[in-house]
């Protein structure tokens, strides 16, 4: 019987130290919420969705990015639906944003090429400031960049403006990293 819980694309971590290595413990857990999120709802993919709800539900950093006020709380409402009509027009569907050229097959360890593009920029924005690790803000930064993306639309659906909220994460992390 083969094992419906999807892994970590190898490309993503490195082999001696474990799925998810390259994210720091809390993004690691994001990563798992999203997993159990996207077999709970019966989906082939973890989704962009998937990683923007866990991540909204497990970082409080995440949270605090945000204009304030009710943001976080609307964007969440969007993601409960999910499962029980919003979203329902994307079960079955693969996500494909097409921000990165996809010559991979598009279920890559039941991630989708948004969702993998998505981990991709967020280890790249780490290692940009020379951090080892990505967290829970570079993901959010990436997730916000695709405007293309299920995140972006449940975002814009929520009355977050993603491009905005993308470039407040950038430059709050190149603060932090002048300050660090």
């Amino acid at each position: 019987m083969q094992n419906r819980t999807p892994r970590m694309p190898e490309q993503l971590a490195p082999n001696h130290d474990g799925p998810d290595a390259r994210f720091t413990a809390e993004l690691a857990s994001v990563l798992t919420g999203a997993r159990r999120r996207a077999l709970r709802d019966g989906d082939r993919q973890i989704d962009t969705a998937h990683l923007l709800h866990s991540l909204i539900e497990t970082d409080p950093e995440v949270r605090e990015v945000f204009d304030g006020g009710p943001q976080p709380a609307r964007v969440l409402g969007y993601l409960v639906q999910r499962s029980i009509g919003y979203g329902l027009r994307w079960q079955g569907s693969v996500e494909d944003s097409g921000a990165v050229p996809v010559v991979r097959p598009p279920a890559v360890d039941g991630w989708s090429p948004s969702a993998l593009a998505a981990m991709e920029g967020a280890l790249y924005r780490a290692a940009s400031r020379g951090e080892a690790r990505a967290c829970g803000l570079d993901l959010l930064a990436a997730l916000a960049s695709d405007t293309d993306s299920r995140a972006a639309e449940v975002l814009s659906r929520g009355g977050v403006d993603a491009r905005r909220l993308a470039d407040r994460v950038a430059a709050l992390r190149a603060g932090a990293a002048r300050q660090g």
